[in-house]
C-alpha cells in the first residue's frame, strides 16, 4: 500500500506556490508499539503554513526541504497497537499533506466525536480554527455585553466564529473583510452588525471613529498593517488586542515598519496579547463542546471551501492568500468519499 505525499522541493522567501512542493509515493512503515495508522480523509489549509515554511523563528520547527509537507488533517484510524486509539475512531492532529499517517498520541489535537455535524468542521469551526476564535476571543479580549467588538478578515474562518461568538454574548461586532461579496457574507450569513470593505473604504480609520463613538473595545487582530492602524486609533479606554494573525504582511525581511502603537496603549490603558491556540490544547473539548452546541443552536454558521484531491494541495496556500476561498480551505481526499458511501461510518 503506497502513501501519496507532498513534500517540500524548495523554500520559498514569500508565500509558498506550487512550485515549492512536489509529490511523491512513499512506503507506509510498520506501527510501532503505542502507534496507529490514520487513513486521512481532509487535509487543511492555514495562514500559518506559511510560517512554518520560512527561515525566521517559529512557534514550531520550520519544514525543511525533502519532508512532507506539515499541516493538520482529520482521518479514521484503521490499524492500532495503542489501545487508547482504535480503529473507526477520527482524530485530529498534525498528520501532514498526505493520505496515510503512522501518528502516537502525541500528534493527536483532538478526537473527532461530534458525529452529528459533518467530519470536514473538524478542521474548522469544531476544529483548530474554532478553538481559535474561543480562546483568543473568551480568554484573551474577555469582551462584555453591549461592548463593540472588531475583527479583521471578518470573513474568514476564525474571524467569522469569534464575531458569532462575540455577538452570542450580546456584543455589537463590526467587520473588516476585503471584497463587497464577503462584506455581505459578513452581514448576512454570519449576524454582523456592520461590515467594512476595506479594499472600497477611502479612510478606514475615519469610519471606524464615525461608527465607534465610544471607541473599539475588543480587537480581533488577523491582519496586522494598514487595517490594524486604522482599529488602534479607535481603541477605548480599557481596550483588549488579541493578536491572532499577521496576513496583512507578505514578508518579514526586512522587517516591516509602521505608526507605532505604544501611545495608544498607553493613552487608552489597553492591552495587547499575542497568543497561539495550541497552547490552549489541555481545555479544547471545552471549546468544542461550546461551539458545537453553539452550531447546532444555530447561533454558529460557517462556510468550506473544499478543493478535490492532494494534487491541489501544493497551490492550495498561495491561494489562500490571494483572498479567492470563500470560506475555511480543506482539502478532501478519496476517504472522504468512502466513509460518506458506508452510512455505518458516515462522513
Amino acid at each position: 500500500m503506497k502513501n501519496r505525499q507532498i513534500w517540500l522541493r524548495s523554500r520559498p522567501q514569500t508565500i509558498p506556490g506550487a512550485e515549492h512542493f512536489a509529490v511523491r509515493d512513499a512506503e507506509i512503515p510498520e506501527l510501532g508499539e503505542g502507534q496507529f495508522l490514520v487513513r486521512n480523509a481532509y487535509l487543511s489549509v492555514d495562514p500559518a503554513m506559511r510560517g512554518w515554511l520560512l527561515d525566521e523563528g517559529n512557534y514550531l520547527p520550520r519544514v525543511e526541504p525533502g519532508e512532507t509537507m506539515r499541516a493538520f488533517a482529520v482521518g479514521e484510524i484503521i490499524a492500532s497497537r495503542n489501545p487508547e486509539f482504535v480503529a473507526g475512531d477520527r482524530v485530529t492532529g498534525l498528520f501532514g499533506w498526505q493520505e496515510y499517517t503512522v501518528a502516537d498520541a502525541e500528534q493527536v489535537l483532538l478526537r473527532a466525536s461530534e458525529r452529528d455535524l459533518p467530519l470536514s468542521s473538524a478542521l474548522g469551526v469544531l476544529g483548530l480554527n474554532g478553538v481559535t476564535a474561543y480562546f483568543g476571543l473568551l480568554d484573551v479580549c474577555a469582551p462584555q455585553a453591549a461592548e463593540t467588538v472588531v475583527i479583521s478578515t471578518a470573513a474568514g474562518a476564525v474571524g467569522s466564529c469569534a464575531g458569532q461568538i462575540a455577538k452570542a454574548l450580546g456584543c455589537r461586532t463590526i467587520a473588516i473583510t476585503g471584497g463587497e461579496e464577503k462584506r455581505r457574507k459578513c452581514l448576512d450569513e454570519f449576524g454582523f452588525d456592520l461590515a467594512f470593505d476595506y479594499k472600497a473604504e477611502p479612510d478606514l480609520r475615519a469610519a471606524l471613529s464615525a461608527a465607534c463613538p465610544e471607541g473599539v473595545h475588543c480587537y480581533f487582530d488577523n491582519t496586522a498593517g494598514e487595517i490594524s492602524d486604522a482599529v488602534l486609533a479607535n481603541l477605548a479606554n480599557g481596550a483588549r488586542v488579541a493578536v491572532c494573525g499577521t496576513a496583512a504582511l507578505s514578508t518579514w525581511d526586512p522587517w516591516p515598519l509602521g505608526p507605532r502603537v505604544e501611545r495608544h496603549l498607553l493613552t487608552k490603558r489597553a492591552s495587547m496579547k499575542g497568543f497561539i491556540a495550541l497552547d490552549y490544547k489541555a481545555r479544547f473539548p471545552e471549546a468544542i463542546s461550546a461551539i458545537a452546541n453553539w452550531v447546532r443552536a444555530g447561533d454558529i454558521r460557517y462556510a468550506e471551501d473544499i478543493l478535490d484531491g492532494l494534487d491541489a494541495a501544493p497551490g492550495s496556500i498561495k491561494q489562500l492568500y490571494d483572498g479567492a476561498n470563500k470560506g475555511k480551505l480543506i482539502i478532501r481526499l478519496a476517504a472522504a468519499d468512502d466513509l460518506v458511501r458506508d452510512p455505518q461510518r458516515g462522513g
